[in-house]
Parts: structure tokens; sequence; C-alpha cells
């Protein structure tokens, strides 16, 4: 290299490297903030859950547009669900009672659109059995009209995909019609594998009908493929009237049906009491098994809730593999041991265990 071209190179460094120098940390500060925001904000196809909150009931439901006045509250729990990124994640990994589920099992591959309307179907028709189950163990008139069932989900391989689509409403198989939901899929698990089936359904408010045939479900029976909810409608002489918007899912069904049946009898079976609880609730009265029964436990435990109802079935064998942790009654109990609590979790059934309970421990 010749004395001029040192000079040249020598030159050029120091004007290259003291701009380098002053935007070195520009650069590095930018290139962590980007970092830091993709593990922060970049949603995973995962969700978190994590223990939500107890809330009163009274915030969310009238009778003749009257609150319960009594002192204390029915509370119903739940769970937080967020999108999870990086961050969450590691939390999650840290955390106690928080779970990570995938996307495709927290929504069985919907849209967030068609997963946040099948919530809103399995809530609607929650209210709708509480309302009908306390009217009937307060011993006063109801009317539950049984209107088909929602469709939530259709499965790849049912010969109903892309035919039937979420909120159409089934109304018969083969003709036939049905009082509830669990009527209609015991009809079609008793169906032959590969047999032709017609489905009468309901498509804004138009009556129509679609042919496939009876396949094998992933729990190795017999059906048709599709998740559903019952769609029905309850008339009473007294209003009730609940504003959830924003809430889904039917695990509150037990805890709404307490807390208007406290209000039609005016029994004051709160006695002060902060009563929290999940489950569920059928035509019936019977107590349903729920999920995230562990951060329920826990939600309810942070709010100060006093007792916790819970469902208390037994578990049949093929499905053990499902309940790790027992039933939920046993899972619950063993989360309040495990934290600490004095809060007193109470095994239930159906609705009228809890009912006697509360009124025989005051």
């Amino acid at each position: 290299m010749t004395q001029v071209q040192q000079i040249r190179v020598t030159k050029k460094n120091k004007v290259f490297w003291p701009f380098v120098k002053r935007f070195k940390w520009w650069i590095s500060g930018l290139i962590l903030l980007l970092l830091l925001a993709f593990c922060f904000l970049f949603p995973l196809p995962y969700y978190v859950e994590t223990p939500g909150g107890a809330y009163d009931i009274n915030e969310v439901l009238t009778v003749d547009g009257q609150t319960n006045k009594d002192e204390g509250s029915y509370n119903f729990v739940a769970v937080s669900v967020r999108r999870g990124t990086i961050f969450q994640m590691v939390y999650a990994w840290l955390t106690p009672y928080t779970d990570i589920v995938s996307a495709d099992e927290m929504t069985g591959g919907a849209s967030t659109k068609d997963f946040d309307l099948m919530n809103q179907y399995y809530m609607e028709n929650s209210q709708n059995i509480a309302i009908y189950q306390a009217f009937k163990l307060a011993k006063k008139e109801v009317k539950l009209d049984y209107k088909g069932v929602y469709v939530l989900s259709v499965a790849d391989n049912s010969t109903f995909k892309g035919v039937l689509n979420i909120a159409d409403t089934v109304t018969g198989l083969n003709g036939k019609t049905f009082k509830s939901s669990k009527d209609l899929i015991k009809y079609a698990s008793s169906l032959k594998l590969g047999s032709k089936v017609s489905v009468q359904y309901m498509r804004e408010g138009k009556k129509k009908s679609a042919d496939g045939k009876v396949i094998k479900l992933s729990n190795g029976k017999n059906g048709i493929g599709i998740s559903l909810t019952d769609h029905t409608e309850v008339k009473s002489d007294q209003k009730i009237e609940f504003s959830t918007e924003g809430v889904g899912g039917p695990s509150a069904g037990l805890m709404f049906t307490l807390s208007i049946y406290d209000q039609l009898n005016q029994e004051d079976l709160m006695k002060g009491r902060k009563i929290a609880g999940t489950g569920t609730i059928e035509q019936d009265g019977t107590v349903g098994d729920i999920g995230g029964v562990a951060q329920k436990v826990v939600s309810a435990a942070n709010s100060g809730t006093d007792l916790f109802f819970v469902p208390d079935n037994a578990i049949k064998k093929d499905e053990k593999k499902y309940y790790p942790n027992g039933n939920n009654y046993e899972e619950a109990k063993k989360t309040a041991k495990d934290i600490g609590t004095k809060m007193k979790i109470v095994p239930v059934k159906n609705a009228q265990d809890a009912i006697d309970y509360l009124k025989t421990h005051r």
C-alpha cells in the first residue's frame, strides 16, 4: 500500500468510526427493544390459563329488577385466559396453578370469533337451565322450550363438514325430535357406523335438511361429528335478567341457580357468608363437571371466599386417564390443602345438595 493510500484509509476511518461509536448504542437499544416487544407482544399458538377472580352475581343478575339485599354474596369464579407470548409462557412454567394449552386444544381449531360465539351459547343455555331449575326447586311455575341444539363445531372427518355451520340449530335426526342434546347424542351413537343419516336444522329462521353418514368419533363412539349445546328458551311469571357480556362458558350454572332460588324464596341462605362455586347445571338439577378446577379454587381463596361448592361425580373407568388428579372434588380438596386456605370445600352432585348444605350449616 502506498503512502497516499494509507492516508486516505486513515482519513476515512477518522470519519467512519466516530459515526459508528456514536450510533452503536442506539442500534443496540433498538434491537433490544424489538426483542422485548417480540417476547411480550408476539402471539404464539398457545393459551395461558391463570386464576381469575370471584365475581358477585348481584353485579350480573336481577330478579324482577332487584338484586339480593341479604348480607353476604353468591359468586361465580373465572379462569383468566390469555393468548401466549414468550414472556407469558416462561411465567406459566415458573408459576403454580398456571396451565399452557395449545390453540387447537383450546378452540378446537375455531377462529377467535367463532370460539367467543361458542362460549356465548354455552353461557346462554346455562342461564336458561339455571332459571328453570331454580323455579322448579322453589316450586314455582316455569316453562322450558327446547328448540334443538346449537352447532358449535364440526369435526374435520364429519360428512357434514362444510354443510353445517356454527349457530345452526339442529332440530332432528332422521325425522326424530329430542328433548335434550343428551337424547340426540344417545340416538346418534346407537346408529351403525357408515349408515346414512339425515339432519334437520334451522339457519336464519329457515328449515333445512342435509344427508351424511355416521362416523367413528375421537372418543370411540359413533356419531355425526358435531359438538353442540342445547338451544333453549325459558318463560316464567317473574323476570330474570342477566348482563354477562364478555363472560362465557357453562360453569357458572350452579351458582346462578342458587342465587335465583334464594331470591325467589327469600330464605337468606347466605347468612353473611361469601359463597362461591363451580359446576354446570342440567335440566334435572345435576351438577356437571368442569375444567380448570385448581385455578378456580385459587381464584375463590384469593377473593376471601368462605365456602366453595364443587361437583363430586364418579369417574368412569375409560375416562380416568383424563382425570390424573381425581374428580373435580378430589382435585379441589387437594388444591385447597396445598395452598393452605381455610375455605371450606363442599362436594355436591346436584343443586339440592347445595341448598341443603346452606340450610343446615349456618
